[in-house]
């Protein structure tokens, strides 16, 4: 069964199942115990340091490993505000970080915006910069969409103001290290296909940081608390492994992922390939199909042997647009991500070709959606009722009556689905219609549409 979705965790690496029991078997004792199995944990927590330092471009003693990479984020957002509190608690992100950046930048965050391939704007951080900003953060690549951001240039942005930049590179370490003057870096490795359950956090030299831990002698007060070494162990070494892979895996799975982008509006009608077609990720691709629910495609694609995962409202416990695509502008609904393991072949990714448009087209009919020959009338503006639906079935709703109206003729959908404030805009763009705005309702929210093709 082709499991597609390493971007939210990869498997784990044959060399960090190697590494995990025999740290498993050498590696069990504590560390800062001057005994002879203590020196021999810290002779391999020491190694894998080196290791995981190399591979990141910091000095060994920069970089400490935390219980997971949400951890290492929320260490690392609350030490540079801490060390910098004099300064002020501001603090500047992209609107595409992942949620544990958000959550530990807090509410008053200055959030800048991304284009619609959701990429940063160097001079945006710039203007968000103040003389209370205490730290910035931006992601190495997006989790949703593969986008790459242009960190070294935000780097020298904030230098310039001199404001520390964290860097989340939990998505690309993997695939080589982060270029830029950046300050703080957080990764996790069940991204690369290490262990859950270890992560790791650098801080450069020179940046102000005060650990918001209860401190002990360990790590002088920086790593506080027994190690799960076994973890670390396998971690550092699954790093160096998938990074000797690296550069002829990324031209391999970049070529595979090419075919799908190519291939997928050809063989799926309404379809939108996102994210940045050039500067992204090897291994990742999203895409979002009209009049479809989100979940049900991938219970429909999971039946048919395909583990992919979706940043769809459909998805969502909070039945919400995914934060990343309403702030690129893009359909929510249908959103699926295909993120492709190191051991995928070419008749995997054929295979998902093949049963794709059949599962697509066989969501929508369930979902009553358009056909071709529904649009007949001539009224010149019609108002349709999709309150209490959820999205897709408001934009399935527009897309049946929009050529019932002449040319330059209005429908108003009327919704109370927060995702249709984000999917009713986006697919305008795609059908080539003209989103009006909205109008105050008595319930939900009145979207207004012209027609023009």
């Amino acid at each position: 069964m082709p499991y597609f979705d390493t971007a939210s965790s990869a498997p784990l690496h044959p060399v960090a199942r190697q590494a995990l029991q025999a740290s498993l078997d050498e590696g069990w004792a504590d560390p800062s115990r001057l005994y002879r199995e203590g020196r021999r944990a810290r002779l391999l927590l020491d190694a894998a340091r080196e290791a995981a330092a190399e591979a990141v471009g910091c000095r060994p003693d920069e970089l400490v490993f935390t219980p997971s990479g949400t951890r290492a984020v929320h260490l690392g957002v609350s030490g540079a505000l801490a060390g910098r509190r004099r300064v002020g608690r501001h603090v500047v992100v992209s609107s595409v970080e992942h949620s544990s950046v958000l959550h530990a930048a807090g509410d008053t965050a200055t959030e800048v915006p991304v284009d619609r391939v959701g990429r940063v704007d160097p001079a945006a951080y710039a203007a968000a910069l103040r003389e209370d900003t205490a730290l910035a953060c931006l992601q190495s690549a997006n989790h949703e969409v593969g986008t790459e951001q242009p960190v070294d240039r935000v780097a020298e942005v904030c230098r310039a103001a001199g404001v520390p930049l964290l860097v989340d590179a939990a998505q690309s370490l993997a695939w080589g290290p982060v270029g830029g003057d950046w300050s703080l870096l957080a990764a996790s490795a069940h991204k690369w296909g290490g262990p859950a359950g270890a992560g790791l956090l650098v801080v450069r030299k020179g940046v102000r940081f005060a650990p918001q831990e209860p401190a002990d002698e360990r790590e002088s007060g920086r790593s506080a608390g027994f190690e799960n070494l076994p973890a670390i162990v396998a971690a550092a070494a699954s790093l160096r492994a998938v990074r000797a892979e690296a550069a002829e895996e990324a031209v391999r799975l970049r070529a595979l992922v090419d075919r799908i982008r190519a291939r997928v509006p050809e063989l799926v009608p309404d379809v939108e390939v996102v994210g940045d077609p050039v500067h992204r990720l090897p291994h990742l691709v999203t895409f979002s199909c009209l009049y479809v629910d989100g979940e049900t495609l991938l219970h429909e694609l999971d039946r048919e042997g395909f583990s992919v995962s979706s940043g769809s409202s459909c998805t969502s416990s909070t039945l919400t647009p995914s934060h990343v695509l309403r702030a690129m502008g893009v359909l929510s609904e249908g959103n699926v991500r295909v993120s492709l393991p190191l051991d995928t072949t070419g008749e995997d990714v054929d295979r998902f070709l093949e049963v794709l448009p059949s599962v697509v087209s066989a969501v929508r009919e369930r979902l009553g959606a358009p056909t071709a020959t529904e649009s007949t009338g001539q009224e010149p503006s019609l108002v349709v009722d999709a309150l209490g639906k959820r999205c897709p079935i408001p934009v399935i709703e527009l897309a049946k009556v929009i050529g019932d109206v002449p040319l330059g003729g209005t429908v108003t959908v009327l919704s109370d689905d927060e995702a249709a404030r984000l999917d009713i805009p986006a697919w305008c763009v795609m059908r080539d219609q003209e989103y009006v705005g909205e109008e105050t309702a008595e319930r939900g929210t009145a979207y207004v549409v012209r027609r023009l093709v």
